[in-house]
């Protein structure tokens, strides 16, 4: 279906036409307002997300950018998706802000688009639809939270987070302690102020070209966040006026851009099921092997939380932040790609200087460690994949053979692992299955939540080798293996682990194995039954359990992806 624009919808000298200028006027503005390019503005702020109560002020800015450049705003709210206030996995609410989101934005008059939004879901949501519609678009990214202090130490949510919890659980602190961090823990409005998947999309943002230079890491609560807000507006109307659509910027070797710049940052294993989302609604075949490439050719430079010591808003932006690290890379990058600045990446470097902290941001002969963040897995118990975390693993689990203890229920694998007279030992593979996208439904990030054991952490053992088709949090750390596709509720190879099962782990050989015959796992296949949901009858979450794709197909509904 063709897009609307706002040429074809205000008509004059008709009864439609008439309408339409006449509720525009109704609202205050005048013929000279309506002659104007309309640019789009869609907000994702509410007070259900609290990475997000700042948008408000963002938008005005923004708007003031588009009258500035000779625009006519509009804003326009949709829902907003912050993890901690849904019941079920927010991943199922991605796709349906993708879908409201696309509708918005080819069915309204919008010559041009700005997207703001900054939190996990949101933003993937937000470039699924734009991808889709195809009109002029700009990304303005949240920005970066401020870090919380509790008694002189300062506090990044939520990797700092699952460290007190740990804490707790092993009863080096009590209820009441932790209970005062609470209100430290988060230093203001933005995006969790560690490379977690929030400020892993907003960097994504900027290696892509749909945001500026300099936005993304920068905190959201700042004056130099809302100098960019302004300047956004302005740039979507020369957007407009250039005619440089979305997909004119998100190609296949701006994803390889950003896909090494995910690498470079240590950045969340979330971005490997949104990216290919976004890949899959412009008709390229993003595959998981493409990811393990451009891991292998790059290294770690970023040195922020979870797997280094500094944040994104503070420590990385005053480093110089993404723009500077891609200088640092530029040589690795495509530099021919056309970016929302209305330059390409190669023009917008020349004016970027070198990293300021190479601490922070280190070259690219001092990396922080060789190969990127990422790895991807496969073998008999993950034939189309699984994902780890390398830069978050402990280096002496990433080869690691041990006995499989099976849990198909979140509560019963946390009570086993907070049991001090369980049995279970440093070799002791966990294994959580069941929970992937149709499975939980909506893939949640129960990596977050199998807690390091008591009885290991009072041995002074911190970490352990957990494998599931969940996701975890940008923001957790340990030596994890996520996404395993198929999952176990549609009869992938996980669900035929057995307790005492032998596991291999070996990520230098890109290897999650099951040291069970091929003939074995068929035949304990042969009495599995898929998990229906029969209590889930109606609405969109049935409608994400019937349609949803696996986790290596980026778990998009089948009918949003490209079509001819």
């Amino acid at each position: 279906m063709e897009n609307n624009y706002s040429a074809k919808w205000k008509k004059r000298g008709d009864r439609t036409g008439m309408l339409r200028n006449a509720l525009l006027k109704s609202m205050g503005y005048t013929d000279s307002d309506i002659e104007k390019p309309i640019i789009g503005i869609i907000n994702t702020w509410a007070e259900t997300n609290p990475g997000h109560i700042h948008f408000r002020q963002l938008a005005d800015a923004v708007k003031r950018g588009v009258w500035a450049a000779g625009g006519f705003p509009l804003e326009v709210n949709t829902m907003s998706i912050c993890e901690v206030f849904f019941d079920i996995s927010s991943l199922v609410y991605r796709n349906l802000l993708s879908i409201t989101t696309e509708e918005l934005i080819e069915r309204h008059p919008f010559d041009g688009v700005v997207l703001i939004g900054g939190c996990d879901k949101n933003v993937p949501a937000q470039l699924m639809a734009a991808v889709s519609a195809n009109k002029p678009t700009i990304y303005l990214p949240g920005g970066a939270m401020l870090p919380g202090s509790y008694k002189g130490k300062t506090l990044a949510c939520g990797t700092d987070s699952f460290y007190l919890y740990n804490d707790y659980t092993s009863g080096k602190i009590t209820l009441d302690e932790m209970t005062k961090h609470e209100g430290c823990l988060y230093g203001s409005a933005g995006a969790c102020p560690i490379m977690g998947t929030a400020n892993t999309c907003q960097t994504v943002t900027e290696a892509l070209g749909i945001a500026l230079p300099n936005s993304s890491s920068c905190l959201g609560v700042s004056a130099e966040k809302l100098r960019i807000s302004e300047e956004t507006g302005r740039k979507a109307v020369e957007l407009v006026e250039k005619d440089i659509k979305c997909l004119d910027i998100i190609n296949e070797k701006s994803l390889e851009n950003a896909i090494r710049v995910l690498m470079a940052t240590g950045g969340s294993t979330n971005l490997i099921i949104h990216l290919i989302a976004i890949a899959r609604r412009a008709n390229i075949n993003l595959k998981l092997d493409d990811f393990e490439r451009i891991s292998k050719e790059t290294p770690v430079l970023v040195n922020v939380k979870p797997h280094g010591t500094e944040n994104v808003g503070i420590g990385f932006h005053n480093a110089g932040g993404v723009a500077s690290l891609m200088k640092e890379m530029e040589d690795m990058l495509h530099g021919d790609c056309m970016t929302v600045s209305g330059k390409t990446v190669s023009e917008n470097l020349k004016d970027i200087d070198m990293p300021y902290d190479t601490n922070t941001i280190r070259p690219l002969d001092n990396p922080l460690e060789e190969k990127g963040g990422i790895a991807v897995l496969y073998g008999n118990l993950a034939p189309n994949g699984a994902v780890i975390k390398r830069s978050a693993a402990s280096e002496h689990l990433l080869s690691h053979r041990g006995p499989a203890k099976v849990f198909d229920d979140l509560k019963e694998c946390q009570d086993y692992l907070l049991d001090e007279n369980s049995d279970v030992t440093a070799d002791t593979v966990i294994v959580l299955r069941g929970y992937g996208p149709k499975g939980a439904p909506g893939m949640p990030e129960n990596g977050n939540f199998m807690p390091l054991p008591p009885k290991l952490n009072k041995m002074g053992i911190n970490d352990f080798v957990r494998i599931t088709d969940a996701r975890m949090s940008g923001g957790c750390f340990g030596t994890q293996v996520l996404h395993v596709a198929p999952e176990s509720a549609v009869g992938g190879p996980l669900a035929a682990v057995r307790d005492g099962d032998i596991i291999h782990l070996d990520v230098d050989k890109n290897l999650i194995e099951l040291e069970v015959s091929d003939e074995e796992i068929k035949e304990r296949l042969k009495s599995f039954v898929p998990k229906e949901h029969a209590d889930i009858k109606r609405g969109f979450v049935r409608n994400f359990i019937d349609n949803v794709t696996q986790a290596d197909e980026g778990c998009d509904l089948t009918y949003m992806q490209y079509k001819e």
